[in-house]
């Protein structure tokens, strides 16, 4: 096992821990120290003087696979690319599906996951989509959980005019099911809930906390920053001990930032924002001309939005990284991410001091190095198939 010494970082876990060096061995975090010295031969030592070194960041709402287009068929938008997530500071993702499930499948899902896992990356599933009863790779929602390790949680969507308009009783239905295969398997368990434009808003929500005294941290919301109505009901739902989650590359009626720094000023705790991006959704920006353009939604969102908090906001590094590092981390049940320290996945982002990000390593591999993208080599491993007792390799 590879040794790799982080040495002279200025570490935020994200609460700030001073200068540190830390200890990597595999994919864990071996140990966090002041000036350690390694006797051995096997270890890469990683100068990390004069940089701000931070937990990798978690993007818990991407559409991996592409998501189906608002515009027919030549609006889909295309899957993500391992590159684009590192590139800004994404160790973690989680993918999901859209309003399209016929030609965006549960099982393409997985296979992107699959992929990104071995390409370095710690890739999550939702199971579920805009449908009702939702959509399973087997039978149902329960067993998706219980059965598929990458799947964590559900899917699914209320006031929107795509989405299967489910009643206050199939919403519970839903939570049962992911509530019961959470605490059956020990991952915790969510149920994701897109929020659309309609006027119903959070109502059915906001009515099972206050009424049927649902426990909020079981419900997650996301897509809460879309209207300035819609943030209202989400800051009510934070006051109640939900998570509330906006999205900064979706539809959004004010820059994710200065949405968080609302909610602050109307009491809610930052321990209860995340950011996702909504990445590589399918999106139209109407032109001056009366047209209007198509693009995917951008996965680096997360990451500026971050930086502004601190820049434009005053907040400080620490309550400005937990919207992407422990509190999705403890939205997913993800116990190995989301901090720094020890016996924690070593996900890392290293940032100089103006706050451009520089290098990142994902479960203890360098996969960027001075802004340059390091491509993980997978190992091939060649079988011969004997035909006739004649070995052939393929």
């Amino acid at each position: 096992m590879t040794l790799k010494l982080i040495k002279n970082a200025e570490v935020y876990a994200p609460e700030y821990l001073g200068k540190k060096d830390l200890l990597v061995g595999g994919e864990q975090i071996l140990a966090i120290e002041n000036n350690m010295h390694i006797d051995v031969i096997d270890v890469e030592e990683i100068d990390a003087a004069g940089k701000y070194v931070l937990p990798g960041l978690i993007d818990q709402h991407v559409h991996i696979i592409g998501g189906g287009g608002k515009f027919a068929y030549a609006s889909m938008t295309p899957e993500v690319d391992a590159e684009e997530l590192i590139r800004c500071g994404t160790t973690t993702v989680v993918g999901l599906l859209g309003t399209d499930s016929v030609m965006r499948t549960l099982q393409s899902l997985y296979a992107k996951v699959k992929a990104l896992q071995t390409e370095g990356l710690s890739a999550y599933m939702l199971t579920g989509s805009f449908d009702y009863p939702p959509v399973s790779i087997t039978n149902s929602a329960l067993e998706d959980m219980i059965f598929v390790n990458e799947i964590i949680g559900c899917k699914t969507a209320i006031s929107d005019e795509r989405a299967a308009y489910v009643t206050e009783n199939e919403l519970l239905k839903m939570l049962r099911a992911v509530h019961v295969a959470g605490v059956t398997t020990g991952k915790g368990g969510i149920l994701h809930i897109h929020l659309g434009a309609m006027e119903s808003r959070m109502d059915m929500i906001l009515d099972l906390v206050k009424n049927k005294h649902i426990p909020a941290h079981h419900l997650s919301p996301t897509h809460v920053g879309r209207t300035r109505p819609l943030f209202e009901q989400a800051i009510e739902f934070a006051k109640l001990g939900g998570m509330i989650d906006l999205s900064t590359g979706g539809t959004k009626f004010d820059e994710p930032y200065r949405q968080v720094l609302y909610a602050l000023e109307q009491g809610v705790s930052i321990d209860q924002i995340t950011f996702s991006s909504d990445g590589n959704a399918s999106m139209a920006k109407d032109n001056a001309d009366g047209s209007f353009h198509l693009y995917k939604a951008p996965v680096d969102k997360n990451l500026k939005n971050v930086i502004k908090l601190i820049t434009d906001g005053g907040l400080s590094i620490t309550d400005a990284f937990k919207v992407m590092t422990i509190n999705p981390a403890k939205n997913l049940s993800l116990k190995q991410k989301g901090r720094i320290g020890v016996g924690f996945d070593a996900d890392f982002c290293l940032f100089n001091s103006d706050f451009i990000l520089t290098d990142v390593l994902a479960k203890g591999d360098i996969r960027m190095k001075d802004g340059t993208f390091i491509k993980k080599s997978i190992d091939e491993k060649i079988l011969p198939i004997v035909v006739f007792d004649v070995p052939v390799y393929f």
